[in-house]
């Protein structure tokens, strides 16, 4: 089968796309014909070296698929060949990922595709639409007339969590580093969304809402937790989902006079039966027309290299050329 892959860690280029062998299955393990994927930072971190976990070689990156079942092993009960299914979590622990014609999936990380949704969609929605659920329903917990302010809403992540907050019923604040990426925000039903670079996004809120959030989603590497404490409410959540690297300051004082509390997670260490409530939500919400894909650049798989490069240049380099996820498909 044609696969993109590394055999050494390191720049975009290690990446090769050429033949591999097709995997097999056993056990609870389901073969998916692929027909879309997505890429994220973390397929990246991976390439580049970052020691996580040992990989095989060679090793095919990727965490989110959608596609449909080729074959199924002996211990599969969820599945049946034929289905159109859709999942996350490869390419991760060691696992073998999803940038190749076929993968091999445990079937506790797949879902039956609803069949209003195209695969590209469900594709584009995986980790990131997991993440932003997890975050939001199983660590913040947010309620119904909160106010949610995410710090980078036009990104993967942030585009889903800012439809899933307006799904439950919050109201959000999102902030964007152009006036295109402003008014995306807006259409992905944000109530307010700030230009950064052209406007204080604390007094902007604080105007807006003087009590200010109680709800507070960073999506950038190096957090300024003096400026998300001060948009905090008293015991405002502050939700972390990047930065591993990072090593800010904290402004304690505040912090604790206002009864605040600060939840990291990953969605990777998630059991599969959350990542199933998740995608269950995920999947209503999509069929409903209330989630809907940020899609920013679509490549060929054959392009994996061009892609790993571009989302690169954006998540460690800042070019600001990416608004949302990339989608690749096998030709």
């Amino acid at each position: 089968m044609k696969a993109a892959f590394i055999r050494q860690t390191g720049t975009p280029d290690v990446i090769q796309y050429g033949d591999i062998e097709t995997p097999s299955v056993s056990g609870s393990e389901v073969l998916v014909k692929v027909n879309a994927v997505s890429l994220n930072p973390i397929d990246t971190y991976i390439r580049n070296g970052a020691n996580y976990w040992e990989l095989p070689s060679p090793f095919v990156p990727g965490c989110d698929v959608a596609g449909v079942v080729e074959a199924i092993g002996p211990n599969v009960t969820r599945f049946q060949v034929g289905d159109r299914v859709w999942g996350s979590n490869q390419g991760l622990l060691g696992r073998q990922g999803t940038f190749a014609e076929y993968c091999s999936i445990d079937q506790d990380w797949l879902y039956l595709s609803p069949n209003e949704v195209s695969d590209e969609a469900l594709a584009a929605c995986a980790l990131v639409g997991i993440t932003a659920h997890l975050g939001l329903c199983q660590n913040a917990r947010i309620q119904r007339g909160e106010t949610l302010f995410v710090n980078g809403g036009s990104g993967g992540v942030g585009s889903m969590v800012i439809q899933m907050a307006k799904a439950m019923g919050a109201e959000v604040v999102a902030t964007a580093g152009s006036d295109e990426k402003v008014e995306r925000c807006l259409e992905l039903g944000a109530d307010l969304a700030i230009n950064y670079r052209t406007s204080s996004p604390t007094d902007t809120l604080l105007k807006e809402k003087p009590a200010g959030c109680q709800v507070y989603w960073e999506t950038v590497r190096e957090p300024d937790f003096d400026a998300i404490v001060e948009k905090l409410s008293d015991r405002g959540r502050v939700i972390l989902m990047a930065g591993r690297d990072a090593r800010p300051p904290f402004p304690v004082g505040p912090f604790y006079v206002k009864g605040c509390s600060i939840h990291g997670f990953v969605m990777f260490k998630a059991t599969a039966d959350e990542q199933r409530n998740a995608a269950e939500d995920i999947a209503s919400w999509l069929r409903q027309g209330l989630l809907q894909p940020n899609i920013s650049h679509r490549f060929p798989l054959s392009e994996a290299a061009a892609a790993h490069q571009l989302q690169e240049e954006n998540t460690l380099h800042l070019k600001g050329n990416l608004a949302g996820k990339i989608v690749l498909t096998p030709i």
